[in-house]
C-alpha cells in the first residue's frame, strides 16, 4: 500500500525531461520543511492505495514518461517494489527525492532527481553520503535562493566532483530572478544547467494537478 496524494498528466518543468508529457504519482508525507516548498498540501493529504488500484489509475494515459514525486516518496517502504514493477511494465520512471534518504535501494533503471539543500532552504545539511554514489542514472538539483546559496552550491559540486552527473540549479520561484541565476552560471563559468519550472510560466503557480 502507498498513500497518494495525487496523480496526474501534465508536462514535466523539470530536470532533463523538461517539456515531456509526463504522468505524476505524488506521494503523500514529508519528513522536511523547505522555505520555497510549493507542495505544502501533500504532507498530509492522501489516501492509501495499492498497487493494482494506482496501475488502474495511470494505465489510460498516453505516455510512458512517469515520475514519481512527494511529499517525499522514499518515506514509505513499498515505494522500491513499486518502482520497480514500474520499469518492468516498461515505463520510463523518474524519482524525485530530497536527498537525505538514500537511493541505493532504488532500481538503478529510475533515473533519480536528488534535490541538495542549500543554505538558504531551511533544511540545510539534510544529506545522505549515499546519494554521491548510487547505480543508475542521477541528476543533482540545487534550489537557489540567493548569492550565498550560488556560492555554496559551486563550492559543493566542486568538493564532490559532480561534473560527472546533469547538475540543475533552479531560481526559487519569485525569490530569484532567472536572469540573474544565468548571469551567474555564466560569469562564474559553472557547469550547472539552469532549470526553470516551466509548469509555473504554462499554469498559474498555485494551480495543483499540472
Amino acid at each position: 500500500m502507498l498513500k497518494i496524494n495525487e496523480i496526474f498528466f501534465s508536462i514535466q518543468g523539470e530536470s532533463t525531461r523538461a517539456g515531456l508529457p509526463t504522468l505524476f504519482i505524488r506521494t503523500s508525507g514529508c519528513h522536511l520543511r523547505c522555505t520555497y516548498c510549493d507542495t505544502t498540501y501533500a504532507y498530509h493529504e492522501g489516501e492509501k492505495k495499492n498497487h493494482n488500484e494506482i496501475f488502474k489509475s495511470i494505465e489510460s494515459y498516453p505516455t510512458k514518461f512517469v515520475c514519481v514525486t512527494g511529499g517525499e516518496p522514499l518515506l514509505q517502504p513499498g515505494i522500491f517494489s513499486f518502482l520497480t514493477e514500474l520499469c518492468n511494465r516498461g515505463y520510463d520512471v523518474s524519482l524525485e527525492t530530497s536527498g537525505d534518504i538514500s537511493c541505493k535501494p532504488v532500481d538503478s533503471r529510475v533515473l533519480k532527481i536528488i534535490d541538495i539543500k542549500t543554505p538558504d532552504s531551511g533544511e540545510f545539511g539534510k544529506f545522505h553520503e549515499d546519494n554521491l554514489n548510487i547505480p543508475g542514472p542521477t541528476e543533482y538539483k540545487f534550489v537557489i535562493c540567493s548569492e550565498k546559496d550560488f556560492t555554496w552550491s559551486e563550492d559543493f559540486c566542486k568538493k564532490n566532483h559532480l561534473e560527472r552527473f546533469t547538475v540543475l540549479y533552479s531560481p526559487s520561484y519569485l525569490q530569484v530572478e532567472p536572469k540573474w541565476l544565468a548571469e551567474k552560471i555564466l560569469h562564474g563559468k559553472s557547469y550547472a544547467r539552469l532549470q526553470l519550472q516551466l509548469h509555473k510560466y504554462i499554469w498559474n503557480p498555485n494551480k495543483r494537478g499540472v
